[in-house]
Order: C-alpha cells, then sequence, then structure tokens
C-alpha cells in the first residue's frame, strides 16, 4: 500500500501532493478543477471608472454630466432624465426662464420642499418656488400659472402631506397637470414611495424619478443641478 509523503514532506504545493504516491490522484483533481477554472474566469468587461454597480444596480454617468463629475446614476434615471433633458436644452436659449419650477404641497413649504430649494439654490439653479414667488394679496393659480411658463423643468416633491393633498384635488393637482402635459417633470420621492403614489395618482406613479430612499436630499439636489446646470461639478 503507498504510503503517505506529507509527514516527511508536506504537501503546502500542488507539486509536492502530486509527487505523492498516496495522494497524488486526489491533490491532482482538485489542482486540476482549480487551474481550468482559473484559466476559464475573466473579469467582466465595462467601462472601468465611467459605470459600476451597487447593491446589485448598474450606474453609469450621464452624457450631459461634466468631465469632472462624481455623479452616477442608475439606468431608470437615465431613462427619466433623459427626455427631460432634450426638453431643457431646446428650451435654454430662452434667457428669461427659470432653471426649476418647484411643486409641493403647500404644508411643505417650511419643511422639506424649502430644503430642496436651499439645496438647488446653493448649486446655482434658478428656482420658482411659491414662498418667496408668491406675493401677499396676490393670486395663487395665476402666479402658479405665470411660473410653469418661465421655468424651463418641473420638478414634484412627493412627501406623505402631497399625498394627502393632493387626494383631495388641491392646487397640487392643477400644477401636476400643466407639467405632465409638457413632459418636463421629474419627480422626486421624499418619506414616500412610488407605490404610494401611484394609490392617488397612477398617471403621475406611472413615471419613475428620483428617491430619497436610493439617495440622500443633497445628493438628489446635485442631480438635479447636474440636469439644468451640466457645467456643475
Amino acid at each position: 500500500m503507498a504510503q503517505c509523503t506529507a509527514p516527511r514532506n508536506g504537501h503546502r504545493t500542488a507539486s509536492a501532493a502530486a509527487n505523492c504516491p498516496a495522494c497524488s490522484g486526489r491533490y491532482g483533481r482538485g489542482y486540476s478543477s482549480y487551474s481550468n477554472y482559473s484559466q476559464s474566469y475573466s473579469p467582466p468587461s465595462g467601462s472601468y471608472g465611467k459605470s459600476f454597480g451597487t447593491g446589485g444596480k448598474s450606474k453609469t454617468k450621464a452624457r450631459w454630466s461634466s468631465p469632472n463629475s462624481s455623479i452616477f446614476y442608475t439606468v431608470e434615471e437615465i431613462r427619466t432624465l433623459t427626455p427631460v433633458r432634450a426638453n431643457f436644452e431646446k428650451r435654454s436659449d430662452k434667457m428669461d426662464l427659470r432653471d426649476v419650477f418647484l411643486c409641493h404641497a403647500w404644508d411643505d413649504r417650511k419643511g422639506a420642499a424649502k430644503e430642496l430649494h436651499d439645496i438647488l439654490e446653493s448649486k446655482g439653479v434658478s428656482v420658482w418656488f411659491s414662498e418667496k414667488d408668491v406675493l401677499l394679496g396676490t393670486s395663487l393659480l395665476r402666479e402658479i400659472d405665470k411660473g410653469l411658463v418661465k421655468s424651463r423643468v418641473g420638478i414634484v416633491l412627493v412627501t406623505p402631506l402631497f399625498l394627502k393633498r393632493i387626494k383631495g384635488e388641491g392646487i397640487a393637482d392643477k400644477e401636476l397637470s400643466a407639467l405632465l402635459a409638457r413632459d418636463l417633470l421629474v419627480p422626486i420621492l421624499h418619506n414616500a414611495t412610488f407605490d404610494d403614489l401611484r394609490e392617488v395618482s397612477p398617471l403621475l406613479g406611472s413615471r419613475s424619478g428620483l428617491s430619497t430612499l436610493e439617495d440622500s436630499l443633497e445628493e438628489v439636489g446635485a442631480k438635479l443641478a447636474e440636469l439644468v446646470i451640466p457645467e456643475i461639478d
């Protein structure tokens, strides 16, 4: 019966195991399998540095991203923002327009809506915001109509308060109808889900957008800013 040479020579290397009369068959087969796997495996091809995967979702830069941008988007976000960007570019020569019309629930005007407004303005985005653009004594609906006409892109901040308000067909519903008709709308989900939105507005809920479940409100603001200010880093 063949004697194992491990006590004397050891089996630390594949060659030592292969030279053992007792173990050469067993180790040889294992090593051969490993060799075949290592030769057949190759890392997936892709544009390293331009796209990456996280949480099972591939992310990439947008075509409107500046060369030094560190902002990455999911495939769904690119699909949502691309037509908005195209329409924005068609209107970019109109210098008297605001970059963004911010649609929100009235009860969010001093909370999440104000926070998003401040983030965008800090990044150089001009924002139509009812809290500062609607003066006391003026018609809210008329000012909203003017704001919609004078803005390149509309964003709607969907919060639990917004869902409650739109369910009652408040002013936000009228704003949404105009924005949807122009195909210039980006839904921003904040402390709410698209399932929540679809329950009260199937049409708006059928569109994908950006969500603070995926990014912080600051990161969402950075994506919106890059959408309308391509030079931003």
